[in-house]
């Protein structure tokens, strides 16, 4: 599929990053609205710049335009694009007008066009493992989630000095003006309503804590930097989700069901590594135990926690893997390797290959118009559910899905396949043997 991007800021560069495993992509060119960022992204990448949007709009060769664009302008970038007849992949959210974005998916429909976007982590290793599991019965029925999205204290973290391989400065602005849940809680929906269907009812709180995130003026001034919200689903799971720019970094996930829990460590990690428990009076009991709950190497002996599972490969798996063309010496390669490993590693072309994929065989996208709404209204309602909280039911819902084929195929069993831990296993037993007697 022939490509173009419009907006080359910070996320350009993180789309980038895998683009030598995306043979299936062809990037036609970019615009920018900064000239100077899409003459530095020519010269870094090779691309070719459009003078302008109707330039590239009218290009005949371009299938798809990808919308990296500031939020405010989504709505106006994906309407034109539309107007001129190219498919379209947008950053999220959509809009931050539920409306405005009915409006958009109706246009797609009437031209005959799709229209997806971010996140793209649905398709990742990570979620492939923890759905898989679910349906394997591994944990039994699942009947809770607790999903933290938490960034890290804003205020300290000097996100001013923070830039992209070639120097597109982080849009620390418009992430406190937008609002840290608009931003990011999408990660965790897209998620929870892949598995478990619509949300029927939100129960949500938002407040402003940290006045003075920087000296640079924001507009408004006061975007909540802190909502919780609990979710109950059509299918009777019932989640708690967070997301701030005033907790400690923790982006963990933790799927609890009547005989077991599976965790993912981080929402922004494609290959995230995933936990695997199935409760036993061992695991439980050792749980009240301070020194088994503060050492986590003492409390895997006794399989709290669980064991690490082998994730389900995908047929992109590979390209979070390595970095091709972008480190140019030891050093770089070494701070790529451990970010990619430790911190951070996403394909963010992962969605619109999807995308590219199910139009190239004629068939539905993977993630539907009435399935992306469902998750930019939640974004919405969450965000903007203010000190004195909001109880209310969405307007959207979707019809729920089943996983991606080769993730449905999967020869993995994880309940099968699950061993308990061998000291798990010693007392247990010895347990088993003093019942005997």
């Amino acid at each position: 599929m022939k490509i173009a991007f419009v907006g080359c800021g910070y996320v350009f560069d993180i789309y980038m990053r895998t683009h030598w495993a995306h043979s299936e992509l062809d990037i036609c060119g970019v615009f920018d609205l900064d000239t100077t960022r899409s003459a530095t992204v020519s010269k870094h990448y090779g691309f070719k710049v459009y003078p302008d949007l109707a330039t590239l709009l009218a290009d005949p060769q371009v299938e798809a335009v990808v919308n990296l664009t500031s939020i405010h302008s989504h709505y106006a970038t994906t309407k034109r694009a539309l107007e001129a007849g190219k498919h379209v992949y947008s950053e999220k959210p959509f809009t931050t007008d539920i409306d405005k974005t009915r409006e958009l998916f109706a246009m797609a429909e009437t031209r005959g066009l799709v229209l997806s976007g971010a996140p793209s982590n649905l398709y990742c290793d990570a979620v492939s493992t923890l759905w898989k599991a679910v349906r394997d019965g591994a944990i039994g029925k699942p009947v809770l989630v607790y999903a933290e999205l938490d960034d890290n204290p804003a205020h300290m973290m000097q996100l001013e000095k923070v830039q992209s391989p070639t120097g597109a400065p982080f849009p620390y602005a418009e992430e406190f003006q937008e609002g840290c849940t608009v931003e990011h809680v999408a990660y965790h929906l897209v998620w929870l309503c892949a598995m478990f269907g619509p949300v029927l009812s939100v129960t949500a709180f938002s407040d402003f804590l940290v006045h003075h995130k920087t000296d640079t003026p924001l507009i408004p001034a006061d975007t909540p930097d802190f909502s919780v919200a609990c979710l109950h689903f059509a299918n009777g799971v019932a989640a708690r989700v967070t997301c701030t720019w005033v907790s400690p970094r923790n982006h963990q996930m933790h799927i609890i069901g009547e005989q077991g829990e599976i965790t993912a460590d981080n929402v922004f990690h494609d290959q995230s590594p995933v936990h695997l428990e199935r409760f036993s009076r061992v695991t439980l009991a050792a749980r009240k135990a301070y020194t088994v709950r503060t050492q986590p190497l003492i409390g895997r002996l006794f399989g709290v926690g669980g064991r690490r599972q082998p994730l389900v490969r995908r047929w992109m798996s590979h390209a979070v893997e390595a970095e091709k063309g972008v480190g140019r010496s030891p050093k770089h390669k070494l701070v790529s390797w451990l970010r990619r490993r430790e911190i951070y590693a996403q394909d963010k072309l992962l969605g619109i290959a999807e995308m590219s994929r199910a139009l190239s065989e004629g068939r539905k996208q993977p993630m539907q118009p009435d399935f992306h709404m469902h998750i930019n209204e939640l974004s919405l309602l969450i965000q903007r559910a203010g000190r004195t909280g909001v109880a209310l039911t969405p307007t959207t819902t979707f019809q729920p899905f089943e996983p991606l084929a080769d993730v449905a195929q999967s020869q993995r069993n994880y309940l099968a396949s699950y061993k308990s831990a061998p000291l798990e296993r010693l007392v247990t037993g010895l347990v088993e043997s003093l019942h005997k007697r």
